[in-house]
C-alpha cells in the first residue's frame, strides 16, 4: 500500500486528502467528514482497511477543516470544494481509478448525496446521514439522499440505532413504498448514536457486505 497527502485547491480554500492507494485496485472510495470533526473519527479510520479488500481510500479534510476552523461552513461552499477535489483525484494523470464511490459522514454524507452524479459517481456511502436537524422530526434533508437515489445511483445508508439525527427506522419510514425500499438504498444498522465511537468494527462490517453485493465481480 502506498500513502499520500494532496493539498487540493479549491474555490473555498485547501483541502487535504489523505490517499491510500494498492496495486490493481478494484475501485476507489472517497470519503469526508462531519460539520464539527475530522477524519480521525473512529469510524473514517477503521475503514481504512478496505485497503486489505483491493480498494484504495482517501479521507479527505475539507477547507474550512485545513484552516482551523471549529464548525463547518455553509453547504453551498462545502459542495464548492467538493467537485473540484474529487476532478482532481480522479481526472489527471494517475487518477484513482473506477469504479468510484464517494461518501462521508453526517456532512460528508450530505455533500456527497448532492453532488454525486455531477462528480460522476458509481455509489454514495452514507455514514450516519442526518435525517432531520437537531431537535427535528421534519427529515428535511431526505431530498438530498433521494436525488442520489434518482440518479440511479446505489446508496448504502449505514446508521447508529439510537441515531438522535435519524434512526435506521425512520429512513425506512421515509423511503420504503409498501414495504419496499427504493431500487439501490439499503439501510445498515450499526450500534451506537450518532457518531459509532464506540462500535466502528460495525461499520467496516456493513459497508464490507454493501460493497461485495454492490461490485460483485
Amino acid at each position: 500500500m502506498t500513502f499520500q497527502i494532496k493539498e487540493i485547491d479549491t474555490p473555498v480554500g485547501i483541502a487535504r486528502a489523505h490517499v491510500e492507494t494498492v496495486p490493481d485496485a478494484r475501485g476507489s472510495i472517497v470519503v469526508s467528514h462531519g460539520a464539527g470533526g475530522g477524519i480521525e473519527a473512529p469510524d473514517l479510520v477503521r475503514l481504512r482497511e478496505l485497503t486489505q479488500d483491493g480498494w484504495n481510500y482517501v479521507r479527505v479534510e475539507q477547507p474550512w477543516r485545513v484552516a482551523g476552523r471549529k464548525v463547518a461552513t455553509p453547504p453551498k461552499t462545502l459542495d464548492a470544494a467538493w467537485v473540484p477535489i474529487i476532478d482532481a483525484l480522479t481526472s489527471v494523470s494517475g487518477a484513482l481509478p473506477g469504479p468510484l464511490v464517494v461518501g462521508g459522514r453526517s456532512a460528508g454524507a450530505r455533500v456527497a448525496c448532492r453532488t454525486a452524479a455531477q462528480v460522476g459517481a458509481d455509489a454514495v456511502l452514507a455514514l450516519s446521514f442526518p435525517l432531520s436537524g437537531a431537535g427535528k422530526t421534519d427529515r428535511a434533508r431526505a431530498p438530498e439522499l433521494r436525488g442520489a437515489l434518482e440518479a440511479g445511483l446505489p446508496v448504502a445508508v449505514v446508521q447508529g440505532g439510537s441515531d438522535p439525527f435519524g434512526r435506521p427506522a425512520d429512513f425506512v419510514e421515509e423511503f420504503a413504498d409498501a414495504g419496499d425500499l427504493p431500487t439501490g438504498l439499503s439501510i445498515h444498522e450499526c450500534k451506537g448514536a450518532h457518531g459509532f465511537s464506540k462500535n466502528p468494527d460495525d461499520v467496516l462490517i456493513a459497508v464490507r457486505e454493501w460493497l461485495a453485493v454492490t461490485f460483485a465481480e
